[in-house]
């Protein structure tokens, strides 16, 4: 049924351009976006009555829902679902159920291998899709099962801290902040571009958010020290995608909530209409067809063309005056300045936000100023009382034991190198198509005509009945086949639909009047 429930939606495109949406990043590559999300349903289970007069009790839902997190619905059992959407048109492509927390990286396997098949539908290579997942996915073992994939996704093993690399980035100046009006929460972003993620030791871009610690216990990240983490995890190359723009976008996945809210509305997917698990998956995977049908007769009934709008706004050139806005690359010291000297690249930036030098001592950030061009110089410094004994004095200092000033060496860190263009979102209306075609149907005139039958039917004697009828087993395929066939001397029935637009009833194939 998932294979018919696919094979349908890719055999007929929204408009006659096979139009997808697409990001369009700040290079000008685009990029096809996919939500994929676990949403859940309670059940409410009363207590059994258990004597020694009664038989063994028998829960209806026991093959369908199992003990789980229900998150705020109110039930002592659940039921787990993976669902797969296209993010610009809408389109369900899947749904993939199990019961309690259910098997959430066995269904995203196939899930991908449905979007998989969207791809190659439409001619589109794997690295053009864009998976948005949330913190449930958020492992390096997830990770390494999205390959050939690009992702956003929210990043929940936070061992990713300890990291030295990650470390030694936070006790630099952040790369860019990120606020939102409606909340007023303002977070210091800070991009480290290649970190081992998880046992498995995953490559990824890691974004790491902090902010300062509330009264009460932050509902979502990792609270140290009276600040909060957050991870975001991403593929996405950093001249195409600023830190600002990754958490962007995987917030922007909030857009997904309305769109399951919908659903539940129109549709009520997860509504208990079977005790078997294929029965529950089967009426999913109708009410999912169902709103894919909706969605394209919508387009055929108001065709409107993709609207654009710009996700991020253009990169703004950098000045002396302020901080850049696309973040700063990787840190950068001075190559050797003399044969036999120690240069900048012997003192090793340290988890601790110090440098180390050859014999082991710490320099410390005194000093920070804007250079010309947009860098940021931080300047480090070692003790004087560290610098006079040492014995490698003589290849550290410029003029030796005769230096009277302690070793400094500088950190530079320049802006990123990050495409002009602005982000651009491409897609069509959540709602309007759907509930055009919802609003036609409402207010339509049926007329159904009933004309007598072809020639007067004999009466029929009834059969005896078999034992297996009078006990009502379940009849054979072919025993049903003949029950439901429409017999040639039934009436002619006819049905008249007044109030559909011409256009739409050519595209349906009806005969008009």
């Amino acid at each position: 049924m998932r294979t018919l429930f696919l094979a349908d939606l890719l055999a007929r495109p929204v408009d006659n351009e096979r139009h997808t949406g697409q990001l369009v990043d700040r290079v000008g590559k685009d990029h096809v976006v996919f939500d994929i999300d676990g949403t859940r349903e309670a059940a409410r289970q009363r207590a059994r009555p258990q004597t020694e007069e009664l038989p063994s009790p028998q829960r209806r839902l026991n093959q369908v829902c199992a003990p789980g997190y229900t998150g705020r619905k109110r039930g002592e059992v659940v039921r787990t679902r993976t669902v797969v959407s296209q993010a610009h048109n809408y389109h369900w492509l899947g749904s993939f159920g199990n019961s309690g927390n259910g098997r959430y990286r066995e269904e995203l396997r196939r899930a991908l291998t449905a979007i998989g098949g969207y791809l190659q539908a439409h001619h589109l290579a794997p690295i053009s899709a864009l998976l948005r997942l949330d913190g449930q996915y958020g492992t390096g073992a997830v990770i390494a099962d999205l390959a050939g994939f690009s992702f956003v996704m929210r990043g929940k093993d936070y061992t990713v801290l300890d990291r030295p690399e990650v470390q030694s980035r936070l006790h630099l100046p952040a790369d860019q902040q990120f606020s939102r009006s409606e909340s007023g929460l303002v977070r210091q972003l800070y991009d480290c571009p290649d970190v081992a993620v998880g046992p498995e030791g995953v490559r990824c871009r890691v974004v790491v958010a902090t902010h300062p610690a509330g009264e009460t216990k932050s509902r979502i990240g990792h609270t140290r020290k009276g600040v909060v983490y957050e991870l975001f995890f991403t593929h996405l190359p950093q001249e195409a995608f600023t830190a600002s723009d990754v958490v962007a976008l995987y917030l922007h996945r909030g857009a997904f909530e309305p769109l399951l809210a919908d659903e539940d509305q129109e549709q009520d997917p997860d509504r208990w209409c079977s005790h078997a698990p294929a029965g529950q998956e089967a009426w999913q995977i109708v009410s999912q067809w169902v709103w894919n049908l909706r969605l394209e007769l919508g387009h055929v009934l108001e065709p409107t063309p993709l609207r654009t709008t710009e996700f991020a706004p253009p990169v703004k050139e950098t000045t002396a005056e302020q901080a850049p806005v696309q973040g700063y690359g990787k840190p950068l010291v001075a190559l050797p300045w003399k044969a036999g000297r120690f240069s900048g690249q012997d003192f090793a930036l340290q988890p601790d936000g110090a440098l180390s030098c050859p014999s082991g001592q710490s320099l410390v950030a005194h000093e920070r100023r804007r250079e010309a061009d947009g860098s940021l110089r931080v300047v480090y410094a070692a003790s004087i009382r560290s610098c006079r004994p040492c014995l490698l004095r003589e290849q550290c200092q410029w003029q030796g034991s005769a230096t009277k000033k302690p070793r400094q060496v500088s950190v530079l860190l320049h802006p990123l190198d990050v495409g002009s263009e602005p982000i651009l979102w491409r897609d069509w209306s959540r709602c309007s198509h759907r509930r055009a075609c919802i609003q036609l149907v409402r207010h339509q005139c049926v007329k159904v005509e009933v004309e007598p039958p072809t020639s007067a039917s004999l009466p029929v004697k009834p059969a005896p009945l078999s034992r297996a009828q009078r006990a009502h087993y379940r009849l054979s395929w072919a025993e049903r086949l003949a029950r439901n066939a429409r017999p040639l001397t039934a009436e002619r029935v006819t049905i008249k639909l007044f109030g559909v637009p011409q256009a739409f009833a050519t595209w349906l194939g009806l005969t008009l009047e």
